[in-house]
Parts: structure tokens; sequence; C-alpha cells
């Protein structure tokens, strides 16, 4: 039976990494042109760079959120074997894309991370044009929440579904029968 402690947990975390992904693209840097103040030359000025810092807490959130439901699981593939039948091929299959959406989750949180932190630092004379203020794209954090909106549900379903197979109230292979072949009718 599944945990429902561990369901709680997981769910608690992913919702942490989804609103702090939301919160990072609400405020991810923006850039505004300045001229010195002999008019020499034109430069960059980002706003506050908290976006960079909600993005690297909604990647550790889901990192958290992903680690435990691993290590509850024990990866899928460590441990007992699994009961057969429809459970553990669901499993299997919320195993993988669990990971494909948590990968891709990551992949963008990272991204818009790191972009975010990059601010130019270089400088144009005034007859050559405003310089080229480089920021982060709009909906980059916003598909990372998508997926840890993505990954959340699976691995929520993974983990309901691996413990469904992994009940040890039933034997593993057999289901309760006898493992050898009756011969006593025949002597």
């Amino acid at each position: 039976m599944a945990s429902k402690l561990v369901i709680a947990l997981v769910f608690i975390f992913d919702l942490i990494a989804f609103g702090l992904a939301i919160a990072a693209e609400q405020r991810r840097s923006k850039a505004t042109v300045q001229t010195d103040k002999e008019k020499n030359y034109d430069f960059c000025v980002y706003d506050s760079d908290i976006a960079t810092g909600y993005g690297v807490g909604a990647l550790l959130f889901l990192l958290a959120s992903q680690i435990l439901v691993m290590a509850v699981s024990k990866c899928f593939c460590c441990g007992r074997g699994l009961r057969p039948g429809g459970s553990r091929a669901c499993a299997l299959i919320l195993f993988l894309i669990c990971w494909i959406t948590f990968i891709i989750a990551e992949a963008c949180l990272l991204a818009g991370s790191v972009r975010n932190a990059y601010h130019t630092r270089y400088r144009t004379l005034f007859v050559e044009g405003p310089p080229s203020c480089e920021t982060l794209r709009k909906g980059v954090f916003a598909a990372g929440a998508a997926f840890v909106f993505f990954t959340a549900i699976v691995s929520e379903f993974y983990y309901v579904s691996f413990s469904k197979a992994n009940d040890s109230s039933v034997p593993a292979y057999g289901y309760g029968k006898e493992s050898t072949v009756g011969m006593s009718p025949y002597t």
C-alpha cells in the first residue's frame, strides 16, 4: 500500500517547486538602456535578479521530490521483483515518463536560472546606437513550471502503481499456489 506520508511530502515539494517556477517567470530580469552622465556611452541596467534564486529553489525542490520517490521505490530496478500484472506495466511506463518530464523540467529551470543571471557588461559609444541588453525569453520558467506539474502528477501515479505491484500481501510468483507439479494422483 502506498504511504500517505510519502504522497503528501512529494505533493508539497512539487507544489513548492511549481510556485517558485511561476514566481521566477513573473520576476525574471528586465533591462533598460541608460546613458552615462557625460553622455559618452550607453549601458544596460538590470533590475532585481530574484528570479534566478526562485528558479534554483524550484530546481532543488523538484530534485528533492524526485529523490524521495526514487528512494522509496528503490528506483524501480532495485529490490525484490514486482508482482506481474497491469500495475507493474503501468509503473514501468510511468517510471519512464516521470524521468523524461523530470529531466525536461530540470533543464528548463536550470537554463532559465543561468540565462536570467547573465547580464551584458559591455558599453557602446553613444554614436554606435544602444547596446543589446540581453534578457531571458518569456516562457522559459513557465515551461519549467508546466513540466514540474507533469512530473508531479506522473510521479504520484508512478508511486501508487509501484506500491500496488509491490504489495507484499500476495506472493510474487505463483499467487499462493504450489511451485511444484503435483504427482500424487499418479502413484
